[in-house]
């Protein structure tokens, strides 16, 4: 509820910050605290073009945002929400590199020994 309403807050552009308007950001995941009151957000611009420039921007207007996004919900406590930049992609892409080297696909393609024993 929190990634969609924060997500829905970015890509609105209801903050009124020209630096971070100019980023477009996806909120890729939002972790929140056991007792909901800090909420981790996941974020990447499009294309991971300047990503510390919108991560900062983000870092600056938290307390803006976070009104925002606490107008829509209907949480007990609006959620203190820190920026961390997703770096899932990057991985998804070095485990795509991983299996396209020879020696790996050779290894997930050989036949298993234990279905024969079966």
């Amino acid at each position: 509820m929190i990634r969609r309403t924060l997500s829905d807050v970015l890509l609105r552009a209801d903050v009124h910050d020209p630096d971070l308007n100019r980023h477009s950001i996806t909120v890729g995941e939002v972790r929140t605290s056991p007792d909901l009151k800090v909420a981790t957000a996941y974020v990447l611009p499009l294309g991971g073009n300047d990503a510390k420039g919108a991560l900062e921007a983000l870092r600056r207007n938290a307390p803006e945002i976070r009104h925002l996004v606490a107008k829509a919900l209907t949480l007990k406590y609006a959620p203190q929400l820190r920026f961390q930049l997703d770096e899932t992609f990057d991985r998804l892409d070095d485990t795509r590199r991983m299996f396209d080297d020879e020696r790996v696909r050779r290894d997930v393609e050989a036949p298993n020994e234990d279905d024969d024993a079966v």
